[in-house]
């Protein structure tokens, strides 16, 4: 490994990905259970736009969200207004970038499970006087644990490969916003390809391992919900 091995982007991208999936599994998660629930004619919309960074090129999305931001956008005309200053380059912008970007990664795998547990655990538990927060918390979440797992290594994973969003609302700037994928650009931009060699190589191991977390999630959750049906 050489010397310049960047410990700091490294250390950097894990924070990143850690704070951003520890928040986004709390805002996706109400998020999930209404649409996987309601009958609202609202519900096909707001799933396509929370969709929408799957498809949406990553510049487009870091542009957009750098306006929004920015001191002439209204989110930033409104954190200066507070004293807050401007989020754009700075890691709490990378943070709110990366929310957004890996939404879809969240609420998909919460939405799908929620659906799967379906109405009839919820109903045997109603008979038995359980509340609605007793019913979700002692029936639904034990049952769509698998789910909370996929979307936990999803979000994890798809933040630390972003590369478009985070370069377009972080920038590069070392110690603060220049997370793996960018690191790996600056050096194969200075031709030094041993160190984005290395970098890259870590990258490529860590998302086989975890695939391989998320195949073996998936097998669980197939098998628990053929416990559901059979019981």
């Amino acid at each position: 490994m050489p010397e310049s091995f960047d410990w700091q982007a490294v250390t950097l991208t894990l924070q990143l990905a850690s704070i951003t999936t520890c928040l986004l599994l709390l805002i996706a998660t109400p998020i999930a259970w209404w649409l996987a629930h309601t009958a609202s004619p609202w519900r096909k919309p707001l799933g396509a736009l929370l969709a929408l960074p799957l498809i949406l090129p990553p510049t487009v999305l870091g542009f957009y969200l750098l306006m929004l931001l920015g001191p002439a956008g209204p989110v930033g005309a409104l954190t200066t207004r507070l004293g807050l200053g401007t989020l754009p380059f700075t890691f709490a912008g990378l943070v709110v970038a990366s929310i957004i970007y890996s939404m879809p990664f969240a609420v998909q795998p919460l939405q799908n499970a929620f659906a799967a547990v379906g109405r009839g655990p919820l109903e045997a538990a109603a008979t038995l006087r359980a509340g609605p927060l007793d019913r979700f918390f002692n029936v639904t979440l034990p049952l769509a644990r698998p789910g909370f797992a996929t979307a936990a290594i999803l979000t994890f994973a798809h933040t630390i490969g972003e590369f478009g969003v985070v370069l377009m609302v972080g920038g590069n700037i070392p110690g603060e916003t220049r997370v793996l994928s960018v690191a790996v650009y600056n050096h194969v931009e200075a031709l030094e390809y041993t160190q984005a060699h290395w970098l890259s190589a870590g990258m490529v191991v860590f998302s086989f391992v975890a695939l391989l977390i998320l195949q073996y999630a998936a097998s669980r959750r197939i098998a628990l919900l053929g416990q559901v049906a059979r019981a």
